[in-house]
C-alpha cells in the first residue's frame, strides 16, 4: 500500500485522487497489501507470488494490454523491476498464453541519466530510436499529469518537483513490446 514511510492509508487516498483526476474510478484501482510484497526500492518482490497477483487481476479484470517497467525499473528500484520480472514470467510460461489470450505487454524504456533530464529534448533522439509505441504528451496533457502527480503529496519530496520539471517521462515514454 505504499507503505515505505509509514504512509500506507495515505498513499492510497493520494491514488485514488491521482487516478480520479486521471478519469479512473476508485473501483478500478485494486491496492494489493501484502507482507512479502513490501514498498521498499531495495526490495526485490517474490517473482511467482507477484505473477499470481498480476495474472488474478488480469484475468478477472479482462485486460488485453499491460503496461510496466522495463528491467532497469527506470530509476533502478527493486519493486518495478519485480514488476517487469513477474510479467516475463506470466508472458514466457505456458501459462499466460492459455489463461490470457491475446493479452500484450508494454515495458517502458528505461534511459540513462542525461537523457531522462533532458525533457522535450529528448523527442529527436526518442524518434530515431528502435520502439514499439512511442507517446509525446501534448501540453495539456503534461499539465494533466504533472496535476495527477501533486496529488502524490506525501511523495513529493524535492527531487520529485524536480522530476516534474525535467524528466522526459512527464513528455515522452517509448515502450518496447516484451
Amino acid at each position: 500500500p505504499g507503505n515505505y514511510y509509514n504512509q500506507g492509508e495515505i498513499r492510497k487516498k493520494e491514488l485514488e485522487q491521482s487516478c480520479s483526476l486521471l478519469g479512473i474510478p476508485a473501483s478500478d484501482v485494486t491496492v494489493i497489501d501484502h507482507r512479502d510484497l513490501p514498498d521498499n526500492p531495495a526490495v526485490e518482490w517474490d517473482t511467482q507470488l507477484l505473477a499470481d497477483f498480476v495474472l488474478k487481476h488480469i484475468e478477472a479484470n479482462h485486460i488485453n494490454l499491460v503496461v510496466t517497467f522495463d528491467a532497469g525499473g527506470v530509476s533502478g528500484h527493486a519493486n518495478h523491476i519485480s514488476l517487469y520480472t513477474a510479467l516475463r514470467v506470466l508472458l514466457f510460461s505456458n501459462i499466460h498464453p492459455f489463461l490470457c489470450p491475446g493479452c500484450r505487454v508494454l515495458v517502458l524504456e528505461s534511459v540513462n541519466l542525461f537523457r531522462k533530464y533532458i525533457s522535450i529534448l529528448d523527442v529527436p533522439i526518442s524518434c530515431l530510436l528502435p520502439r514499439d509505441a512511442l507517446f509525446i504528451l501534448t501540453e495539456e496533457e503534461t499539465e494533466q499529469a504533472k496535476r495527477a502527480m501533486r496529488c502524490h503529496r506525501s511523495q513529493l519530496l524535492w527531487f520529485r518537483h524536480l522530476y516534474m520539471l525535467f524528466s522526459r517521462y512527464m513528455v515522452i515514454n517509448s515502450l518496447r513490446l516484451l
